[in-house]
Formats: C-alpha cells, structure tokens, sequence
C-alpha cells in the first residue's frame, strides 16, 4: 500500500468515527416555537436560558407537561435577563 492510500484510508476511517460519536448522543433536541404554535401548557418543568451579562436575544428552553400528560421540550428567542437591570 503507498502512502496516499494509506492516508486516504486513515481519514476516511477518522471521519467514520467522528460521525459514530456525532449519532451516539441520544439527548433529544428541543421543539423551536414559531408564532402562534399551539402549546397547551399544563404544568411548566423548567425554564432555562444563557447566562449574559449583556442586552442581546438568547434562545431559551422551557420543559412542559401538556394537556395530554406528554412531557414537552421547546426553544424560544427573547431577550436576555440583563435587558430588564436597572443599572
């Protein structure tokens, strides 16, 4: 075998590897919300969000229980805790 089959052959079995790890990670994605997406909210979960010490849009999380009883992961844009400081 030369060496650029060699090298070409480590990269494609690198690259098969990174995209194992990518699949492997299970954690579900959360729902983005768009403007007028009906929620039917029973009980919130959580509510999380970046912290920053700056005015600026973030993307938070809620985790819900709907009327249904699913449990339920979105995502939403808002402006971030320090647009609301007085100082």
């Amino acid at each position: 075998m030369n060496t650029c089959a060699l090298v070409a052959t480590a990269s494609l079995l690198g690259l098969i590897g990174i995209t194992g790890v990518a699949q492997a990670d299970d954690t579900p994605q959360p729902t983005s919300y768009h403007y007028g997406m009906p929620l039917e909210i029973k009980k919130v979960l959580s509510l999380t969000e970046p912290s920053t010490p700056y005015c600026e849009v973030i993307t938070a999380r809620m985790v819900y229980i709907d009327k249904a009883g699913q449990t339920r992961d979105v995502s939403y844009r808002k402006l971030s805790d320090a647009c609301t400081n007085d100082s």
